[in-house]
């Protein structure tokens, strides 16, 4: 099949990171040693804009760890590129915003743990909420778009009206409010951090009525725990239609989590193979690309152009097989499985649980930000 046309391009940049969020999804094995180069990064850029790419997302890690940032926002810039620094703020000073946002940087995305400094810092095991506090002021200061970001779990999800508060006081022009994904550390973590029925209920009351609220100065957007959903959701709008990733050392990713998630798919390096030849032609790029692949419901389903089977790194975490039907669709033969979670989680609900996430020790242990 011919390649559809890519539009947006997440470079992450670094692994290296501060935090030691319990629901990160970014590898941990990887040696910053081993990193793209700056002329590396500006080739990859080069061509993903050559591909039809129109923005990209400096992501992590913490890409404020890369002393070269300035030089790759500066190069999408060149490239005509939208760029978004997607961060957790530690690293931001006055100084530095002024100069990436000379260099060309368009809007950053600000990650947020919680509203209320004591909660936010224990789940990012380390000092940090105040300081991504100063970092919204010095974006705004600066005059570079802000946009906030908070993973949504059950030991957060009931300050949800403080966290809505909170993007008001910062005047972000946009908040994700984006339940966990449930891979990686989020994977491993999934007992202690899915939220149960009840908090899904009110939490989508709180969101809807703040959206209707705050139409027209904030744009809230609330995602749904997957686990909770009855059709699965068109992962990055299907696998190799309209994204990509390039990651640390290079391997370019239809999905940020598939190299984890699949291990048995084969990716490509940006070191041996052009970026558009790994778009149109690499193995792992086409092997869920459109709708011949699919089985069994999704082959004869009316919404496989639509939710495109779902998400491939779920079905393989779930099911072990990456080919199947997304298991939170309750049309598949898998779904016994996602209901069996919630039905252990509805049962201890009424029991006092506490907060004993596994974390990565290591020292700049990853973290998502988006």
């Amino acid at each position: 099949m011919t390649a559809p046309r890519p539009y947006a391009l997440l470079a992450e940049v670094t692994y290296r990171c501060p935090l030691h969020c319990p629901y990160c999804s970014n590898p941990t094995g990887m040696r910053s040693d081993s990193e793209l180069t700056t002329d590396e990064w500006r080739r990859v850029i080069r061509e993903a804009a050559g591909l039809g790419v129109l923005q990209i997302g400096f992501s992590g890690g913490e890409p404020l760890m890369r002393e070269d940032l300035a030089d790759l926002v500066q190069g999408a810039r060149k490239a005509r590129l939208y760029t978004n620094l997607i961060t957790s703020g530690i690293g931001l000073d006055e100084n530095r915003a002024r100069v990436l946002r000379d260099a060309g940087l368009d809007s950053v995305q600000l990650s947020f743990q919680s509203d209320h400094i004591d909660l936010a810092d224990e789940i990012a095991g380390a000092h940090a909420h105040q300081r991504k506090l100063d970092a919204a002021a010095i974006v705004r200061a600066a005059g570079i778009s802000l946009s906030l970001n908070f993973v949504i779990h059950r030991r957060n999800i009931d300050r949800l009206p403080q966290i809505i508060e909170l993007t008001e006081t910062l005047s972000a022009g946009r908040v994700e409010l984006a339940n966990v994904q449930f891979y990686g550390w989020a994977f491993l973590n999934r007992a202690a951090l899915l939220p149960t029925r009840k908090q899904i209920a009110r939490a989508r009351e709180v969101a809807t009525a703040a959206k209707t609220r705050l139409a027209g100065k904030i744009d809230i957007f609330y995602v749904l725990p997957d686990y909770y959903e009855t059709r699965p959701k068109p992962c990055l709008n299907g696998w190799g239609q309209r994204y990509l990733t390039v990651n640390s050392i290079g391997d370019a990713l239809p999905c940020p989590t598939a190299s984890s998630a699949i291990p048995d798919l084969r990716f490509e390096n940006v070191r041996q193979r052009s970026l558009d030849w790994i778009w149109r032609e690499s193995e792992s790029f086409n092997r869920f690309r459109g709708t011949a692949w699919m089985p069994e419901p999704c082959r004869s389903c009316p919404q496989k152009e639509i939710d495109f089977g779902g998400c491939r790194c779920q079905a393989a975490l779930l099911t072990g097989n990456a080919a199947n039907t997304d298991p939170v669709c309750t049309l598949s033969p898998n779904r016994v499985r996602v209901d069996a979670v919630l039905r252990d989680l509805d049962r201890s609900s009424g029991q006092t649980s506490e907060w004993t996430p596994r974390v990565n020790p290591k020292k700049d242990a990853v973290r998502p930000n988006a």
